[in-house]
């Protein structure tokens, strides 16, 4: 798509934003957001123009498909292009390269909503994002002009691959060597648990080019279909099951030294940025699960009937459906928060994001899983979509560093400065 900046976005897609409108999340769509969790609550008018449009999206061409795809194991292609097309494939790439040119915290509403109506297809854009930000941010002119306008149209998917299947939490150990021979490297290793593998056409590789340890390792742009990249099987996962996951084989694999990212020894520091901003992205996925969550339990317990009256009556799960409603608003604020520090490069944006990570991903699986609890055993019945948010967003929990990698973070923060 054209570039699409902050104002000239919304400007030429009014038309399309005029016909948006809140819908709830299930297929009844039968009442409207609570006022006191509405996430439209604190935006700028702008930006509630862009949460609708994504609203809008996720309601009309995501949520209707959410189940087939995770039952038949679909990458919507084609439906993510749609998204594409509405400046989804470059939310904060910079418009001169085709993005959307919008801030961290527009991102986070934007992936929150789109959430609502597949969180597996949402945290494969949300990753896709991440790459193509890091060829924006850290590419050279040709690079930039090279991947980017195709990785926001989506014409081109990436995938990041850092993690390997023995380097997760301590990813500065990594093995995969880059042998520097004349104007090429050649890449030997392997990489774990990827994101669009097999599937996706640009591969943002964290490799060794130097010595142990963080620095010496770089960060290249390994394309498909080049001689030595190969994937392995497919696997099966609990959820995500809308996106592929397959092991990055790379044996004797010639890449360009034109397709180095940054310097020699940058790699790590390229990975950590990038993961900055994942964190907050994957956070705001969880978001968007426990806020369709807690609209999906309140309507079971008006409808549904026990001992003679509907659940609603219930002051038990009264209660519960507070403390959901507290949770996720507070998961919000926190995320928010998070996305505004690192938008604006403060002090501590690095722990602020880990808080978010940990504390949302956290916070929203109690969310999502408690509606399924409200939901009885129509919440493990795969007709009901509460089932599918809880296994969708469990992994949350574990990927863009772990949760117990996001305490180890924060504690040392606070650590340092004690004195």
């Amino acid at each position: 798509m054209a570039a699409m900046g902050t104002l000239s976005g919304v400007v030429r897609l009014s038309s399309y934003i005029g016909r948006s409108r809140r819908l709830i999340f299930n297929s009844a769509q039968r009442r409207g957001i609570a006022s006191c969790i509405d996430p439209a609550h604190g935006l700028s008018d702008e930006q509630k123009e862009f949460q609708k449009m994504a609203f809008d999206f996720a309601a009309h061409e995501m949520s209707p498909h959410m189940a087939e795809w995770d039952e038949k194991e679909i990458f919507p292609v084609e439906t993510m292009r749609k998204a594409a097309q509405l400046g989804f494939g470059g939310i904060y790439v910079q418009p001169e390269v085709g993005g959307s040119g919008l801030s961290r915290l527009d991102t986070s509403v934007i992936f929150e909503a789109l959430s609502t109506g597949c969180v597996s297809t949402t945290a494969y854009i949300s990753i896709h994002n991440m790459c193509n930000w890091m060829i924006d941010t850290f590419g050279n002119t040709e690079q930039r002009e090279k991947f980017c306008p195709e990785l926001c149209t989506m014409d081109k998917f990436a995938s990041y691959c850092l993690t390997e299947p023995g380097s997760g939490s301590d990813a500065a150990s990594l093995l995969t060597t880059a042998k520097l021979e004349g104007d090429h490297y050649i890449l030997n290793g392997s990489k774990a648990f990827i994101s669009g593998g097999g599937d996706t056409d640009v591969y943002i590789v964290m490799c060794r080019t130097g010595g142990k340890g963080p620095k010496g390792i770089s960060c290249v742009v390994v394309e498909k279909d080049t001689p030595g990249l190969s994937f392995g099987k497919k696997e099966k996962k609990v959820g995500w099951n809308s996106q592929p996951t397959r092991a990055v084989i790379l044996e004797d694999c010639h890449v360009p030294v034109t397709n180095r990212l940054g310097q020699e020894g940058q790699g790590f520091n390229i990975a950590m940025r990038g993961l900055n901003g994942g964190r907050i992205n994957i956070a705001s996925c969880s978001l968007g699960a426990a806020h369709a969550c807690v609209q999906l339990a309140r309507d079971h317990l008006l409808v549904r009937k026990q001992f003679g009256e509907t659940l609603s009556n219930n002051q038990f799960l009264q209660f519960k459906l507070a403390e959901m409603a507290t949770k996720l608003v507070a998961s919000r604020l926190l995320l928010r928060e998070a996305a505004l520090a690192l938008q604006e490069s403060r002090s501590d944006a690095v722990s602020l994001c880990s808080m978010a990570k940990l504390f949302v991903t956290d916070e929203c699986f109690n969310i999502c899983n408690q509606a399924l609890q409200m939901h009885g055993g129509y919440g493990y019945l795969k007709d009901y979509a509460v089932q599918q948010f809880v296994r969708d967003i469990r992994v949350h929990q574990i990927l863009e560093g772990t949760n117990e990698v996001m305490r180890m973070i924060i504690a040392r923060s606070l650590l340092s400065e004690s004195g």
